[in-house]
């Protein structure tokens, strides 16, 4: 498990997860040569490709039940979280 832990990468592991890295894509790309692809490949045909347009109905919202649901709120606004991602 310590080796998933962050530490500085010297030159050596460098070139030895470079060395990885490489052989991993040389690996996929010739796994992606062996399929076969007849032609050009097409997309889905359908009878219909953009939905018709409906006329939009205003919700209206509560605003107590808003801010029961907002973590933090002050003076009648939502605080928002920074940087918790």
């Amino acid at each position: 498990m310590s080796e998933l832990l962050w530490h500085k990468v010297s030159e050596k592991e460098k070139e030895e997860i470079s060395k990885k890295a490489k052989a991993i894509m040389d690996s996929f790309s010739k796994k992606l040569d062996r399929i076969k692809v007849s032609g050009e490949t097409e997309g889905v045909e359908r009878k219909e490709s953009e939905r018709q347009e409906k006329e939009a109905k205003s919700q209206d919202l509560d605003r107590e039940i808003m801010f029961k649901n907002a973590p933090e709120h002050h003076d009648g606004f939502i605080i928002g979280g920074r940087k918790e991602w």
